[in-house]
C-alpha cells in the first residue's frame, strides 16, 4: 500500500491513492494511520479515490474527476478539510493524476464540488461563503465563552477571546464543551485574538482550534473561514480579506458575496510504502 504525507500550515495528512475505490479503509485502520507513535502520524486521511469510483460521489462524476474521501484522525469521516482539500490538490498535481485548466481544479467533497486555483506554491480552495447562522457557547474548565456558530460545509464555533484571556493560556488538550441540541454532530471551535495589522488585509486575527476527531491542530482551512467570516461581520463589514495566524503559519481568506477562498501553502514531505500487516482493516 503506497502512501504519500502532507501538510497544509502544519495541519497534517497521510495521503492513499484509491484511485478505482478498491480500498477499505475502516476507522480502526484510519486510527492506526494517525497514530503519531505507533503509525505514520497525521491529523486525517485523504482517500484519493475517482469520483466515478466512489458512491458518495458518483453524481459529481461529470463536474470533477476526483473525489477527497477525508478521515479525521480517530476514523470518523467529515464533511470538509480546508487544508486537506489544498494537500489533496498538490498530490494530484505532483504524480500527475490531474492538470489545472488555466490554473483551476475542481474536486469534488462530501460537502460539494471545491473550485481551485493554483499559483506556483500557494493553492487557494473556494470553500462557499461561510454562513454564520446561531449563537452558542463553548465551556474550557471553568471557563465559558460566547460563540457564534459558522457553517463552512462542515460546523464551527467561533469564541473570541475576552481581555486578560491570552490565547497561549487555554488548555486545549481535552475537547470543549458544546451544545449537542445546536452541533449534533459535533463541531470544531475556534478561539481568537486580534492581531496587528498586516499589508494586504482587512483584517488581522490569531487562532487556535480543537478540531472534532482529531484534537487540537496546527491549523484548520474551515475554520479560519469561519473566524474570517465573524471577524468581518464584527468590523461591519460585508466582504473583505483576512490573514489569520495559527499555529502552524499564516493562511488568508477571500470572503466576497457568494465565496469564501482560502490560501496558504500545501506541502508534500514524503511518500512510501506501509506495511500492510501494521495496519488490519
Amino acid at each position: 500500500m503506497r502512501f504519500s504525507k502532507g501538510h497544509g500550515a502544519g495541519n497534517d495528512f497521510v495521503i492513499l491513492p484509491d484511485p478505482d475505490g478498491r480500498l477499505t479503509l475502516g476507522p480502526a485502520q484510519v486510527a492506526a494511520l494517525c497514530d503519531r507513535h505507533r503509525g505514520i502520524g497525521a491529523d486525517g486521511v485523504l482517500r484519493v479515490v475517482r469520483s466515478a469510483k466512489h458512491p458518495e460521489a458518483v453524481d459529481h462524476a461529470g463536474a470533477a474527476e476526483w473525489f477527497m474521501d477525508y478521515r479525521n484522525a480517530d476514523g470518523s469521516t467529515a464533511e470538509m478539510c480546508g487544508n486537506g482539500v489544498r494537500v489533496f490538490i498538490r498530490y494530484l498535481l505532483t504524480t500527475g493524476l490531474a492538470e489545472a485548466t488555466a490554473g483551476n481544479l475542481p474536486i469534488a467533497t462530501r460537502a460539494g464540488v471545491v473550485r481551485a486555483r493554483i499559483d506556483g506554491d500557494t493553492i487557494a480552495v473556494d470553500l462557499g461563503r461561510p454562513r454564520v447562522y446561531d449563537r452558542s457557547t463553548a465551556t474550557l474548565g471553568q471557563l465559558t465563552l460566547p460563540g457564534t456558530a459558522v457553517d463552512c460545509g462542515n460546523p464551527h464555533l467561533v469564541c473570541p477571546l475576552p481581555g486578560g484571556v491570552e490565547l497561549a493560556d487555554l488548555d486545549l488538550t481535552r475537547s470543549p464543551g458544546f451544545d449537542p441540541a445546536t452541533f449534533p454532530d459535533g463541531v470544531n471551535v475556534e478561539f481568537t485574538t486580534p492581531g496587528e495589522p498586516v499589508g494586504g488585509a482587512d483584517l488581522h486575527v490569531r487562532m487556535r482550534v480543537h478540531e472534532r476527531g482529531s484534537a487540537e491542530t496546527l491549523a484548520c482551512g474551515s475554520g479560519a473561514c469561519a473566524v474570517a467570516a465573524v471577524a468581518l461581520r464584527d468590523a461591519g463589514l460585508d466582504t473583505g480579506v483576512v490573514a489569520v495566524d495559527v499555529p502552524g503559519g499564516r493562511l488568508t481568506v477571500t470572503v466576497g458575496a457568494d465565496s469564501g477562498w482560502l490560501a496558504g501553502p500545501a506541502v508534500l514531505v514524503a511518500h512510501g510504502e506501509l506495511d500492510p500487516a501494521a495496519f488490519p482493516a
